[in-house]
């Protein structure tokens, strides 16, 4: 054990000026690192993203690309189908990753407690998120389409990506629960809030940032995805479309379907160029969608943050 004098003598041979200029640098090397590693994403999305512009533009700019079917003649086909069934598939999958998702991560983290019991189901939930997502596509063709008798439709598909969804969601809930202060339920209990008031008006509200954050980057991943939907029967092919919600919605869920991923691949399995031209440009469609979504999102996220700021 050191005594006094030894600690003194140590604290005067102490260079603190150089100590600090250390940890300085090592701050702006990091700094400059972080910064090459974003340019590096930014400009690898950009460059995937002039190139399908680019590739694709001559149908990108035909007005009869986005309200045509599918057609062996590639200077006729369009993505009317692939399109509107994209929207309606991942409408469901956000619906069921938010239905089943948030509640079920507000009861592990508020309800579950911290037993042996809630921490294996917590390193469950973790690991889903690492599934291939092929395994999600075989257990909704075992399930929701020979058991539950769904065929393969909208709902199926919908059920399909929402729980390929959920573990991003259910630990994405809980995380931004648990960056809630405890002064903030404590003060709520101190004036005869319940338990539930509590969550309901204080804690949910300023955490649905952090919720959103998670379903952006869910949904991102969704809505790229092509294995699961062709396991469960997703078509390559489609020349009508499903009926509006609002004239017949049960008609709509059992509707068969086809989305813009599944529409690139057999664009992109035919040997005419012309083919990959409309591959490209529905490649660019999708990425122009999933931002679209995400700004929606980003929004929302804005706007609850800003009512809830504290």
């Amino acid at each position: 054990m050191q005594t006094r004098g030894e600690v003194e003598t140590r604290l005067k041979e102490f260079d603190i000026e150089k100590y600090t200029t250390s940890v300085r640098r090592r701050d702006a090397i990091f700094e400059i690192v972080g910064l090459i590693a974003t340019f590096l994403v930014m400009l690898f999305l950009f460059v995937i993203s002039v190139d399908l512009l680019i590739d694709g533009w001559v149908r990108i700019k035909d007005g009869s690309f986005y309200t045509s079917y599918p057609s062996r003649f590639p200077e006729e086909a369009g993505i009317l189908s692939s399109w509107v069934g994209t929207v309606y598939v991942m409408a469901g999958a956000i619906f069921w990753a938010v239905v089943l998702g948030i509640p079920a991560g507000i009861y592990l983290e508020e309800y579950g407690g911290k037993g042996k019991i809630a921490r294996i189901i917590e390193a469950n939930i973790s690991n889903l998120a690492a599934v291939p997502s092929i395994v999600y596509g075989l257990l909704a063709l075992g399930v929701f389409v020979y058991r539950f008798k769904f065929g393969e439709s909208i709902l199926t598909a919908g059920l399909t990506l929402g729980l390929l969804m959920l573990p991003v969601v259910v630990v994405s809930t809980r995380e931004s629960i648990r960056r809630i202060p405890r002064s903030i339920r404590e003060a709520a209990y101190a004036l005869g809030a319940t338990r539930w008031e509590t969550l309901f008006h204080h804690i949910l509200p300023y955490s649905l940032g952090g919720i959103f954050t998670g379903l952006i980057i869910a949904a991102s991943r969704a809505i790229g995805e092509t294995a699961p939907l062709i396991t469960i029967g997703a078509l390559t092919f489609i020349a009508f479309l499903p009926p509006a919600p609002w004239e017949d919605f049960w008609g709509m869920l059992l509707s068969p379907f086809t989305v813009l991923p599944i529409q690139m691949y057999n664009w992109v399995s035919r040997p005419q160029e012309a083919f990959h031209t409309n591959a490209a440009a529905a490649g660019f469609i999708l990425l122009v969608i999933a931002l679209l979504m995400n700004s929606i999102a980003f929004y929302l996220r804005y706007k609850v943050r800003r009512k809830y700021q504290w």
